[in-house]
């Protein structure tokens, strides 16, 4: 159905901006003395070339690269050889894919994401190599589940970029009245979104039940035929280093810039970490100077880069078009008027579930965290503020959409897909199951909260 119904993600952000333009064409209140489509394509291009939004894109771009980088180093890669060899079955194998991957997804997407591939990968080749039965797809779908719980995490683009000051009210400045700009914090900390008591319980909720289900579905299911040559880690030393190149394979020096660097976070972000509020800056910070530590020398760490910087291709050229039909919402009014149709069928307890929804049904034409909170955070915000809902469970309500229909949306599967060698129509039915599960204990969550 993905296939023959829906387009590349790039196609459905032109199509998305065509249709906005006709929405505002028809429904945006603008000046009468001026042409329509003139200040509408206006507002495009202001919205595409927004230079806070594109510090936000390059923000986000990092994120993904530098937690791929780390995933590729020597360490991890023995960690993930490591916990390979506690397979015994299909049973216990999903249960340790599953838990490890939402585990390491919470701290990072990028470093997730392909951390779940390549563990899956790694656990059905020594399954091979020991004649273990398996269940292949099962093990594949797992490694995915990480990215049902990532927006959640300390890396998910809208808790990540409402806890950096100033943010909340950058976002709203063009289109938002004085009155709603002003009732707007500075920010939201990760204290009362990412690292509260009530998302931090949601989050190990479906850890435990995606994995307890994950255990139950390996009981039950047959083994599949396994035929996988053996995935092998990029060695990069495979040349005698000549001249100045013996800098660019020093341990040392790589070692000495990265402990620097992680020096430096440490002394400007203390006051954060001890305050839990993580910003996309910090967390770059942080991993930039691990990836180098971690990778022992500039060529390992640039060959890593390169070998990560593909998966950013969308980020990079798809957020401006997002950007572009924001700034027609915005600048037209039809935020607002959308807001009020939300008000007008929402109230305290039912606003943060039609957000989750929303969310969840966006997240299929807009597979990208950053992407769809720069388009629906004005909407959320604006609604959540006139509504009377607490701001951080009304940003928590729709990343918890965001993330929950990547179970279905098979786009960034595409990694995992290539790394292990199965097909989108083999995970799915396991990632369904996932989803409706992860999905009632997101809506009971944000009933209780």
């Amino acid at each position: 159905m993905f296939r023959r119904y829906l387009p590349s993600p790039f196609t459905i952000a032109i199509l998305l901006t065509v249709l906005t333009v006709f929405l505002a064409l028809i429904f945006a209140d603008l000046p009468e003395d001026e042409n329509r489509i003139v200040v509408i394509l206006g507002f495009w291009e202001e919205g595409i070339w927004n230079t806070g939004l594109l510090v936000f894109a390059y923000q986000m771009m990092l994120i993904l690269v530098l937690g791929h980088v780390l995933v590729l180093s020597k360490p991890m890669e023995k960690l993930i050889h490591r916990l390979s060899h506690f397979v015994k079955n299909t049973a216990n194998a999903a249960l340790l894919v599953a838990s490890t991957t939402m585990i390491v997804s919470f701290f990072n997407w990028g470093l997730g994401l392909i951390f779940g591939a390549l563990l899956a990968r790694k656990v059905a080749e020594y399954a091979q190599a020991r004649n273990i039965p398996l269940n292949y797809p099962l093990i594949g779908a797992a490694g995915y589940t990480g990215l049902m719980v990532w927006h959640g995490g300390i890396s998910g683009s809208a808790p990540i970029k409402v806890s950096e000051k100033g943010h909340l009210k950058e976002l709203m400045a063009s289109f938002g009245s004085p009155e709603l700009i002003s009732a707007l914090p500075e920010y939201l900390p990760s204290s009362e979104t990412v690292f509260s008591s009530w998302n931090l319980l949601i989050f190990a909720t479906v850890v435990l039940l995606i994995s307890l289900l994950a255990y139950r579905l390996g009981k039950t299911v047959r083994p599949t035929k396994l035929n996988l040559t053996t995935f092998k880690f990029k060695d990069h030393e495979d040349e005698i280093p000549r001249g100045a190149e013996k800098l660019d394979r020093s341990v040392v020096l790589s070692t000495v810039v990265g402990v620097f660097i992680l020096l430096v976070f440490g002394l400007r972000y203390s006051s954060m970490i001890t305050s839990l509020n993580i910003t996309p800056n910090m967390l770059n910070l942080f991993m930039l100077g691990l990836a180098l530590v971690l990778h022992g020398s500039f060529r390992n760490f640039l060959l890593a880069i390169e070998e990560a910087i593909g998966d950013t291709s969308g980020i990079l050229i798809q957020f401006p078009l997002y950007f572009g039909i924001m700034g027609i919402m915005g600048n037209s009014g039809m935020i607002s008027g959308i807001s009020d149709f939300f008000i007008s069928i929402s109230n305290e307890t039912t606003m943060p579930i039609f957000t989750f929804f929303s969310g969840g049904l966006v997240n299929i034409f807009v597979p990208s965290g950053g992407g769809q909170w720069a388009v629906q955070g004005p909407l959320v915000l604006e609604s959540a503020l006139r509504l009377g809902v607490p701001l951080p469970k009304a940003v928590m309500a729709l990343a918890y959409g965001d993330q929950i229909t990547n179970m279905l949306q098979p786009f960034w599967a595409l990694p995992l897909l290539g790394i292990t060698k199965l097909k989108a129509k083999e995970i799915l039915p396991y990632t369904l199951l996932f989803m409706f599960v992860g999905t009632l204990v997101y809506v009971t969550g944000l009933l209780l909260v």
